[in-house]
């Protein structure tokens, strides 16, 4: 009998295209709080509005998690350092 293969993550991905933000920072494995940082910098998008309610786009969650950098990316050189 062949062993089955194990998913690479327990996290299943959203099945829905519009996220909450406690869902959206979830998403991105970060605290809410967190998340809201991220949104006021820039680094992560900011919501939709379906109505009333605020939506984070799953896809602009993707991008942005792609641009963060990783931890072999070479540091930011400053020139008046």
């Amino acid at each position: 009998m062949q062993a089955q293969a194990r998913p690479s993550s327990p996290i299943a991905p959203p099945t829905r295209r519009g996220l909450s933000r406690v869902e959206a920072a979830g998403y991105v494995g970060i605290s809410p709080t967190t998340f809201d940082k991220l949104v006021l910098s820039g680094e992560m998008p900011g919501p939709k509005r379906v109505g009333s309610r605020k939506l984070w786009d799953v896809r602009a969650l993707d991008l942005a998690f792609d641009a963060l950098p990783g931890e072999d990316s070479a540091p930011e050189i400053n020139d008046w350092d």
